[in-house]
């Protein structure tokens, strides 16, 4: 009897498996416009772009907390000040994160839909764009730095090191800029693997000059935070380098000739406005959202910011995996769209997710297992290491819901659903986060483990906004 019973347990969950992640279950009967992939080659063109993707994004993740690891054994004040600039230079960087949004979602539409030339025209605009606004952006930022820093938060200790920080960046944003916007259009393409060899080899560069430079090992100068700074531009440089030389190969889908024209065109400018306008408003609603969040944690302290700035590390991980599944999530859905199969746009966004959870799962497992060995990485202080390891129990919690929504949006923004996609990041990120965090933190008490129950709430609410659109099929209607 209780073989029997087990059989049937078994069996239940071999079926509750197969409708989770089989192809043939993710799109409804009538929305079926053609054959749907076999769900082994299905899933396969998705970890095909996902896993190069996935690889930068933790590569870049993982050299930023070696980063702060390095700056740290400076002291507390380091970590600080360097995390002071994280979201004032997200301010100045969110302009091209929108424009890279437009990029990405036409290049992988006109992609699917076989216009080559159009992805490389949109390639040429969107590179004109980068380099006039990048100059004006790294003017105003080195011009702001230190008013921005005492706006941030910073204290005393920290003020003079997170003003120099900023500003050696501002003064390098161009390299970074140009090699955003390129990697965006590959991306469309989905030739992850391109980007993935300029982010690991610009991060391991950033990596070689931090220990040359913070410290003053092998006859270099000893700059200590200055040195991080200048160290992160080099290894942008290079990335710039690299993202340059894969356009200008004569045999790629997106190549850079002599002959071709780099006058504007209002048409594509236009489009590139249309659908990087909304992703705008979307970054700005981050930028400001997390600023704001950033100053009610700054205020805590600089112990607590630190403590914080640690922990933040392994949300930020987390957040790579997400981002590179979303990538892959953004260019299958745009391609889709463009080549008028929604039904296959929907069934590659649901693999997205299916993959996503699975990952996020593991990860929650992962940072509880560690949640005393990962903040030892980044301080000897006993009590920083405490406070931190209590934040990393909220991080496990708060891991799944992040990394769905994540993908949720990425499909979206394929869609070319960006105006959805900024009215809900406004909504959570700009209101429900930073309000959330001042009343837990400070009417309620809870301190800094007060503004990680907000990050929980922000993300649970991204999730349903995510969820109901996607159920809703609007975005599968929009041009591009």
């Amino acid at each position: 009897m209780s073989n029997l019973l087990g059989d049937d347990v078994l069996a239940w969950l071999r079926n509750l498996l197969v409708r989770l992640f089989s192809t043939r279950y993710m799109v409804k009967d009538k929305l079926l416009l053609g054959d749907i992939p076999p769900t082994k080659e299905a899933y396969q063109s998705a970890i095909n772009i996902a896993l190069p993707a996935v690889a930068e994004m933790v590569s870049i993740s993982v050299i930023g907390m070696a980063d702060t690891v390095m700056v740290g054994k400076l002291g507390t004040y380091a970590i600080a000040a360097v995390g002071l600039t994280a979201q004032a230079r997200m301010i100045f960087l969110c302009v091209f994160f929108a424009l890279n949004v437009g990029v990405t979602a036409v290049v992988s539409r006109r992609k699917g839909s076989g216009d080559q030339a159009a992805a490389n025209l949109c390639l040429r605009q969107s590179l004109l764009i980068a380099i006039c606004m990048a100059a004006l952006m790294s003017v105003a930022s080195v011009i702001s730095a230190r008013g921005l820093m005492i706006l941030s938060g910073a204290q005393n200790d920290t003020i003079e090191p997170a003003t120099q920080y900023f500003q050696i960046l501002g003064m390098g944003m161009v390299f970074q800029v140009l090699s955003m916007v390129i990697c965006a259009a590959q991306r469309g393409v989905g030739l992850t693997k391109i980007t993935m060899y300029v982010g690991i080899v610009a991060n391991v560069v950033n990596v070689i000059f931090n220990y040359l430079l913070i410290g003053g090992n092998f006859g270099f100068p000893r700059l200590e935070v200055r040195g991080a700074a200048i160290a992160t531009v080099m290894g942008n440089a290079v990335g710039m380098a690299l993202a340059i030389a894969s356009v200008l190969r004569g045999n790629g889908y997106l190549r850079i000739r002599r002959s071709d024209s780099w006058k504007p065109d209002w048409d594509m400018l236009k489009i590139l406005g249309k659908i990087g306008g909304g992703s705008m408003v979307e970054q700005l609603a981050l930028r400001v959202g997390f600023f704001l969040y950033a100053l009610v944690v700054a205020n805590l302290g600089t112990d607590a910011f630190a403590a914080h700035q640690i922990t933040m590390q392994l949300l930020g991980l987390s957040f790579t995996f997400a981002d590179g599944i979303g990538i892959a999530a953004t260019s299958l859905v745009g391609q889709s769209l463009g080549a008028k199969r929604p039904d296959l746009s929907i069934m590659y966004g649901q693999i997205g997710q299916r993959i996503a959870f699975i990952i996020a799962l593991g990860l929650a497992g992962l940072s509880i297992a560690g949640m005393n060995f990962f903040p030892a990485l980044f301080t000897n202080e006993r009590h920083l290491i405490e406070l931190s390891s209590s934040l990393i129990i909220l991080l496990a919690i708060i891991q799944p819901f992040q990394m769905s929504q994540v993908v949720m949006s990425g499909a979206l923004r394929g869609a070319g659903d960006t105006k959805y996609v900024a009215l809900s990041m406004l909504l959570a990120v700009g209101i429900v986060r930073p309000a959330a965090a001042y009343l837990l933190t400070y009417a309620a008490g809870l301190g800094v483990v007060g503004a990680w129950w907000a990050i929980l709430v922000d993300q649970i609410a991204r999730l349903l906004f995510m969820q109901l659109r996607l159920i809703g099929g609007k975005w599968m209607k929009i041009e591009v």
